[in-house]
């Protein structure tokens, strides 16, 4: 940040988009949000989990089922986690295109673009016989499917400094909501002609068995879509997708409206943004594909070996907890301590998460699945609610960060790329070194553990540099 002669701040390209007065701290009355705006805006981000989560409960029966694996039932899980991680890999190579072209024509039809994706790949994956239809309705969906970031985006468009809290705070909700709907779908509508026999009579229901619960949520796409293509405004200035020079409301003088150079955008809020956000998602995603692992292997293997039944319990638990308590609370934590303190809390979470697995199994192999067993795994779910805080600081951040409004969805784009990458690797990573942990009996079995305890302690130095109320607030001077 430049100062003048007379030592005030002098506006340019890294003026962070979002910045307070020096001279004061943050506004305590928020402007009012937007809601229908908002609500709509919400819907749109309600349909990724639901397309997403709804493969979980079928996906490695369909492996089976196809013969994909030559009869070696080892090799499902391995096939499973490819067809998962396909939509973070090919999200990383083009959500920074979408974001960078909703600054360009606009967030709107990006984001009508990318639900109209995730429609045609969910019919393509219920009606995929083989693992290559699989993998192209996977690839698919990530390659059109740009539309976190620029959710993120507009989400920023719709508010200000006064009440951004309080909208990105509904995003973690949406995502809980979707994460407990998505899996219900499929648990529930796949296989229909074995479950309603009377009802589902048609031959088409038993060659594909899978496709009703993918039609489903291919249909609330649908909905989305024409919900948003009839309401939804365009946030972008249309001035601005003129190719005009413009000036922004908060006189920081002239704004191209042409996109700026992607290393223009690597400034160094930029950079510490992403950072956090990456180490966030990395290990967010590396707990919850062991999760379910460590639900479900064996007690004497180092998991508790529920069923799938009491393992969506607990799952759909999570989404109910996380989407109550974000709703009420987060901006309230952020406004009190300010996003930096709050973000530095969440991640803490992640050690007495990772702790908390050895300690769970040590006591189901002493007691059984004892009362105090339970006590532990609803301790782990709410250290789980508090962690996802992080999230909703992280999106500020990165919307704080931005250079200015017109870079505002290539830098969303950046830290959605950065996020994607690592979620293409953590699922495979974590699960292996799960595998591996009890294959040579690394630490008792529990290696897995140690090695996430160190890169959890790690991951609190990368937030040392992020300033308490977001970049160009009072503390980042």
């Amino acid at each position: 940040m430049r100062r003048d002669q007379d030592g005030h701040r002098d506006a340019d390209e890294e003026t962070a988009l979002l910045s307070a007065s020096p001279e004061r701290k943050p506004v305590k009355t928020p402007t009012p949000l937007p809601r229908l705006q908002i609500f709509i805006l919400l819907l749109m981000q309600l349909a990724e989990p639901i397309t997403s989560q709804c493969i979980y409960p079928f996906i490695n029966q369909l492996i089976s089922e196809l013969d994909i694996t030559g009869g070696d039932e080892k090799k499902v899980g391995y096939y499973a986690g490819m067809i998962e991680s396909l939509f973070f890999a090919t999200e990383a190579m083009f959500i920074m295109q979408w974001s960078r072209i909703s600054d360009r024509v606009g967030r709107k039809p990006v984001l009508l673009t990318g639900v109209g994706g995730l429609c045609i790949s969910m019919l393509l994956f219920g009606l995929s016989k083989t693992f290559l239809a699989l993998v192209l309705s996977r690839c698919l969906v990530g390659m059109l499917n740009g539309n976190i970031g620029v959710i993120k985006s507009m989400m920023a468009d719709l508010t200000d400094s006064t009440n951004i809290a309080q909208g990105f705070a509904l995003m973690p909700v949406m995502w809980s909501i979707g994460c407990t709907i998505g899996p219900l779908i499929g648990g529930q509508l796949a296989k229909p002609h074995d479950r309603w026999p009377t009802l589902f009579t048609h031959p088409f229901w038993q060659y594909y068995p899978y496709f009703l619960p993918c039609a489903a949520s291919a249909l609330f796409s649908v909905g989305i879509f024409i919900v948003a293509a009839a309401f939804l405004r365009e946030t972008v200035p249309k001035a601005s997708l003129k190719k005009t020079v413009r000036f922004t409301d908060d006189c920081r003088g002239p704004e191209p409206s042409n996109a700026i150079p992607l290393r223009a955008l690597l400034t160094r809020p930029v950079l510490w943004s992403i950072a956090n956000y990456a180490a966030l998602a990395f290990l967010e995603i590396a707990y919850r594909a062991i999760q379910p692992l460590f639900f479900s292997t064996p007690v004497e293997l180092g998991g508790l070996g529920l069923p799938p039944s009491t393992i969506g319990i607990i799952l759909g638990s999570f989404g109910v907890m996380d989407g109550v308590f974000q709703a009420l609370f987060f901006a309230k934590f952020v406004g009190w301590w300010g996003q930096k303190r709050v973000f530095q809390v969440g991640m803490s979470m992640f050690i007495p998460l990772f702790l908390l697995y050895p300690a769970i199994n040590i006591l189901a192999k002493a007691n059984g699945m004892s009362s105090l067993v339970w006590a532990l795994i609803f301790l782990q779910l709410a250290l789980l609610v508090i962690m996802d805080m992080a999230y909703g600081c992280c999106f500020m951040f990165v919307t704080s960060a931005a250079p200015s409004r017109r870079s505002l969805g290539a830098t969303n784009g950046i830290a959605q790329l950065a996020a994607s990458i690592v979620r293409a690797v953590g699922p495979a990573g974590s699960t292996s070194l799960f595998a591996l942990s009890l294959d040579r009996n690394w630490f008792g079995g529990y290696g897995v553990y140690a090695i996430f305890l160190v890169l959890s302690c790690a991951s609190m130095l990368v937030g040392i540099p992020l300033p308490r109320y977001g970049w160009g607030s009072e503390d980042d001077d």
